[in-house]
């Protein structure tokens, strides 16, 4: 009865009030949970709206318009209702959310291969009906997920650095987010009523402390993502396609439309069956390049064209490596230009219409090779013909049915309109020297058939010269008793570097002559201009092979452009369009050289690796401002340094493909890699921790022992705890021994720290040790 009375002295409560006060300490506790807070409830809805406005930035999309407007009068009502208990509100919420949901898988259906954006208009559907009925600080934390989950989204949907001011507000928004909701937590009040008048100066005096930590955040996550390894994406073999397009009327495959061929002032076609419109008036005739489209893409082009395009981008490509996005190839020369032979042999190829998978015959052909992925988006309107790197296996388009010609170049029954997207997946060959210098000289009939046609009226000549720049080297080598070219592929290389260094590219491409009626564009080359635009170098090469029993080809398509770190896209444009020669070797396929001047004289392909790729880049960069000796030490180092971490990771995950003894083994590996790497992270730690100590006064070392042993045992003081509080709360949870020793160190520690006053800390030292001695002890024991 006498613990009872005490107990009702104590909550001040009378015996008939339990059932009120119950009732009045319910209302009270729901009021606690309400946020109240202004500052964070806007630094939030500035989140969310970030998140919408780059979600738009990123697809191009509206949906702010609507959604930001909403969402500050959801937070406004939200606010001044907080403490309300809004039973209509949330009944009308729910059924929002039902019909939303709704919304949502009707846009699916037409969207299966990516959902991402339909995903992000769901979400942000639901933010703004969140925003209605957000009374407390759980509710708001939804919304900061949510703005996170948007900025996710926009980034993998952006093509562009326009995402990037979008990125940075969002850290801006988000840094002062985090520290007022951890506050609320500790249920600290940011400015009390007296403090007021001197709120301006506080939030003045924390500015140089917000922006030395946005400015550290912004270059640590720069520097992270330079050094972070590109390991191979597209895990999912659902790819990006755009929604899909019907075509009308009946497909064949042989017309090409390529605005930049003009007939009597109306765009022109590649036309049926091979009558096609090239230049401005008949094949070979002198004429003026279009300034916006590449005059190569065309079933027939003539090269008796003079001028140049006007730089503008017209894709981005997202690749799992760099490398020559291929158009189509020629095969047959006709003295000004090439043409495509075998145009009337076209294969058309239709897909299932609940697939977006168009699966393609690959010639065969041994050799390692490399499944690459990749995306491409237009900027601009392009011709019908389908970008891709070597080899395509599988397309993803959004026409059901596309057509293959007989070099292995993709048509689509539609042009490639701005804004659309669809993926190859390209199998690639690795480009193994020893394998080719090796290959056999006997071709099959059907490639001596088309690749080694060379006009009667100037082969006998282009071989002369052909043979004559061999036979010269191979002199030039027995005099030295070095090895001459004995092999196919030398002989490619030999002869594309020959023309780099002895034939010349016009200074103004305005210069150069056009060829005449009765003159040949390579005779012409070699004998009389000595030199040309860039095409005609690699239509030089070819005739040359040709001319000695060596097929190939002339191939077109796109050079890599410029990739751009932050997007991971390759930005093309339509001066990047080029034309190259592709040599054919027994076995191993088609590969390709670049005989033009200030080109790589092989172009760019897979490498064994890609995963610093934009380190690699980075460096590239930085090199280009470093004196030669320097640039080259630190190659070396550098060089030295990745090339053991790129093997140890390949070293590692071929260890997978051992079978079940290399899987234990690297299982095993890994398992050993993780403790040591804990091991040492501890051991860092301590280290550290005992650094930190001993640049401590010894009352504030000991005191901060007791903290960490304390936080060890799961019973850490709180934050909002002052030490005598904690002191007196460890009487509960200690033993009464190491209670009384963390008591005397509390109250030293505020003697020392806020009187002033001398303490024993060596005497409290022995004390602490003593007493975590003889813990440990029990606790063994026992």
């Amino acid at each position: 009865m006498l613990k009872f009375t005490r107990m009702k002295r104590r909550w001040h409560l009378p015996l008939g009030a339990n059932s009120s006060n119950w009732r009045s300490h319910k209302s009270l506790s729901s009021a606690i949970e309400v946020e109240s807070s202004i500052a964070l409830r806007a630094l939030v809805l500035a989140m969310v709206i970030i998140g919408v406005v780059a979600t738009d930035i990123a697809a191009e999309t509206q949906l702010s318009l609507w959604a930001v407007p909403l969402s500050v009068a959801g937070s406004s009502w939200s606010y001044y209702s907080c403490r309300d208990r809004n039973i209509p509100v949330k009944f009308c919420i729910a059924i929002g959310m039902l019909i939303a949901l709704g919304a949502f898988f009707g846009r699916m259906v037409g969207q299966l291969n990516d959902t991402r954006l339909v995903l992000a208009e769901l979400l942000i559907q639901l933010q703004v009906l969140h925003s209605f009925d957000m009374p407390r600080r759980k509710d708001l934390g939804y919304s900061i997920v949510i703005g996170l989950i948007l900025i996710g989204v926009a980034a993998t949907l952006s093509q562009t650095l326009a995402f990037a001011p979008a990125l940075l507000f969002f850290l801006g928004a988000a840094i002062p987010t985090l520290v007022l909701d951890y506050r609320s937590r500790l249920g600290l009040k940011y400015v009390q009523d007296k403090q007021k008048q001197g709120k301006g100066k506080k939030i003045l005096s924390a500015l140089p402390s917000y922006a030395l930590l946005f400015s550290l955040i912004v270059g640590l996550g720069l520097a992270i993502f330079a050094v972070l390894p590109r390991l191979p994406g597209y895990q999912l073999q659902t790819f990006p396609v755009s929604s899909p397009i019907e075509i009308q009327g009946d497909f064949t495959g042989r017309k090409i439309v390529n605005p930049g061929y003009v007939r009597q002032g109306k765009n022109g076609d590649g036309g049926e069956n091979g009558e096609n419109v090239t230049g401005q008036g008949e094949s070979g005739e002198p004429g003026k390049v279009d300034n916006n489209f590449y005059y190569g893409f065309n079933s027939e082009i003539n090269q008796n064209l003079r001028g140049e395009m006007k730089p503008k981008v017209v894709m981005r490509v997202r690749s799992q490596a760099a490398g020559f996005w291929r158009v189509l190839a020629f095969d047959q020369y006709t003295g000004k230009g090439w043409k495509v032979s075998r145009n009337d042999e076209v294969k058309r190829l239709k897909r299932p219409p609940w697939s977006y998978q168009t699966v393609l015959k690959l010639p065969l052909f041994t050799g390692k090779s490399k499944d690459i992925v990749q995306t491409y988006t237009m900027v601009s309107d392009l011709p019908n013909l389908i970008p891709a790197m070597s080899y395509p296996k599988k397309l993803y388009f959004p026409t059901e049915v596309i057509a293959v010609d007989k070099e292995g170049g993709l048509r689509s029954p539609v042009g490639l309109s701005e804004g659309l997207t669809y993926t190859v997946v390209s199998e690639v060959p690795y480009r193994d020297r020893t394998l080719l210098r090796k290959a056999s000289s006997k071709y099959p009939q059907d490639i001596k058939d088309y690749y080694l046609q060379v006009p009667e009226a100037i082969a006998a000549k282009v071989k002369q010269q052909t043979e004559e720049i061999l036979a010269n080297y191979n002199q030039q080598q027995v005099a030295k008793s070095e090895k001459n070219l004995d092999s196919t592929y030398e002989q490619v290389l030999y002869l594309a570097q020959y023309l780099k260094q002895n034939y010349s590219l016009p200074q103004n491409p305005l210069d150069l002559p056009h060829i005449e009626k009765e003159e040949d564009l390579v005779e012409t080359f070699l004998f009389k201009q000595k030199g040309g635009y860039p095409d005609h170098f690699s239509t030089v090469l070819t005739i040359m092979l040709r001319s000695i029993g060596i097929p190939a080809r002339l191939v077109a398509g796109f050079a890599p452009g410029q990739f751009n770190p932050f997007t991971g896209m390759y930005v093309v444009r339509n001066t990047d369009a080029y034309a190259m020669t592709e040599v054919y070797f027994p076995k191993y396929g088609w590969f390709a050289f670049d005989p033009i001047p200030n080109h790589p004289l092989i172009p760019p392909s897979i490498e064994e690796t890609q995963t610093f790729s934009v380190l690699r880049q980075f460096w590239q960069w930085v090199a280009g401002w470093l004196p030669s000796p320097v640039t080259g030490l630190l190659n070396y180092v550098f060089g030295n340094l990745f090339g053991l971490i790129v093997g140890a990771i390949s070293w590692f995950f071929g260890l997978f493909a051992q079978g079940w003894f290399g899987t234990i083994a690297g299982l095993a590996v890994a398992t050993t890699t993780a403790f040591c790497g804990w091991l040492g992270w501890e051991q860092w730690k301590n280290w550290r921790y005992r650094l930190a100590l001993k640049k401590l006064p010894p009352m504030e070392s000991i005191y901060q022992q007791m903290l960490r042993w304390t936080s060890n045992q799961g019973l850490g003081k709180h934050p909002s705890q002052t030490p005598l509080e904690y002191a007196n709360s460890s009487i509960e949870h200690h033993t009464p021994h190491i209670a009384e020793v963390i008591n005397e160190i509390c109250q030293a520690y505020v003697k020392w720290r806020y009187g002033g006053q001398g303490v024993d800390f060596k005497q409290l030292q022995k004390k602490w040790q003593a007493a975590t001695k003889a813990h440990q002890f029990k606790s063994t024991k026992s």
